[in-house]
């Protein structure tokens, strides 16, 4: 079955950095288009970034555009975000998921939580 692990999160400033993975398994992740969405406190899920099987191409939300880059390592199974110039407002739990811009999680890991502090 498919398994999405996601690590990387944790407590950082404003204006930091932090680099999220997700190992994915139970699907021939090469081949598979890849998203990233978060949610926060009380609110819904926003959708973050995509990248398609191959990554070359790709794909940011408004709020993260210029700051996320999302990349991916098809020989592990390993998609990433790095995340840079963190802003309170981006403090959420991310998961990754299967997918091309993605608004909900009918696949998905445990998620890893983003905390931006001011």
């Amino acid at each position: 079955q498919v398994q999405l692990v996601e690590s990387g999160g944790g407590l950082v400033q404003s204006g930091g950095s932090l680099r999220l993975s997700c190992v994915g398994s139970g699907f021939t992740f090469g081949n598979t288009r890849m998203s990233w969405v978060r949610q926060a406190p009380g609110k819904g899920l926003e959708w973050v970034s995509s990248i398609t099987g191959a990554g070359s191409s790709y794909s940011y939300g408004e709020s993260v555009a210029g700051r996320f880059t999302i990349s991916r390592d098809n020989a592990k199974n390993t998609l990433y975000l790095q995340m840079d110039r963190l802003k309170p407002e981006d403090t959420a739990k991310y998961y990754c998921t299967l997918g091309w811009k993605v608004t909900n999680l009918t696949v998905r890991g445990q998620g890893t939580q983003v905390t931006v502090t001011s």
